[in-house]
């Protein structure tokens, strides 16, 4: 078994079911590990396709379990028969484009000790292409992040950059990491910390050109106010662990729209708080 695409899911049936025949598009037979968060229609969704291997896990009271059902799906990825040779993990909003696949091989292969990242185009609304000449006439790669020609591997790259949406790295790779920590539940966090890990283990971040990935639209806000408390609780965590702050843009944008203030724990360090109706005469600071 050489490769094997990992993905999550919690309602999003669409989406997943354009990744799902775009995969089948580019890659007829590779191994695709769907973890269905609380979402027990996936498995009926897949039951046809002999590639496809939908475990479920239940959400938690926090939300949903995005570092531990990627752990189960590399765990399960490992389960299959055989270890595979590179583990592609892949947001369910995106798409992969004709080249995701080969072109994470190659650099798995190039580069087998490395985190490796391709580019990510964001589709407008009302663009679905259905087929790879669409997907890769679209190409439009996100500025934010470095966005190589294909063949080429920009390797080197910035840990703080890294971005869970799609990437892949080998089984041995992943065991020097650690997997993503399960402390984390809900929205945000957990990919900083998954990428500092790699940071800390001596992990490399690359770029691979040509492993392009399209993300479909579909609505957000911004800042996220919707997954507010996770952001908070999950904010919390890194600081915990690492004595930074991540998701700094939005945590400044929650504080600038008056949902959540600055205040100084018994320790001395100003930690984010959620505003709550009621008088609150501590006084606000800034770290």
């Amino acid at each position: 078994m050489a490769e094997v695409v990992i993905t999550l899911v919690h309602g999003r049936h669409e989406h997943l079911l354009r990744q799902w025949r775009m995969l089948r598009t580019v890659a007829p037979e590779v191994s695709y590990v769907v973890i269905a968060m609380g979402d027990n229609a996936i498995a009926g969704l897949l039951r046809l396709d002999p590639h496809a291997h939908v475990v479920e896990i239940p959400v938690t009271p926090d939300g949903l379990p995005l570092a531990a059902a990627r752990n189960l799906g590399v765990r399960t990825a490992r389960q299959l028969g055989g270890e595979p040779e590179l583990l592609v993990i892949l947001d369910v909003d995106c798409l992969p484009g004709p080249g995701l696949i080969t072109r994470y091989a190659e650099a798995g292969r190039r580069a087998p000790d490395d985190l490796l990242c391709g580019p990510v185009t964001y589709l407008p609304q009302g663009l679905l292409p259905e087929t790879p000449e669409a997907l890769a006439a679209a190409t439009a790669p996100h500025p934010a992040r470095p966005a190589p020609e294909a063949g080429d591997l920009e390797r080197d790259g910035v840990h703080d950059l890294f971005w869970s949406l799609s990437f892949a790295l080998t089984p041995a790779t992943w065991d020097r990491i650690g997997g993503f920590c399960e402390e984390f539940t809900g929205y945000g966090g957990e990919d900083t910390d998954f990428a500092w890990r790699a940071k800390a283990a001596g992990v490399g971040l690359a770029w691979v050109g040509g492993a392009d990935a399209y993300h479909q639209w579909h609505p957000v806000s911004t800042p996220p106010i919707e997954h507010l408390d996770d952001i908070v609780r999950n904010a919390q965590i890194v600081h915990r662990r690492w004595g930074r702050w991540p998701m700094r843009g939005w945590l400044d944008a929650f504080e600038a729209s008056g949902l959540i203030t600055w205040r100084m724990d018994a320790s001395g360090t100003p930690r984010p708080t959620r505003v709550t109706s009621g008088p609150d005469d501590a006084p606000s600071v800034h770290p």
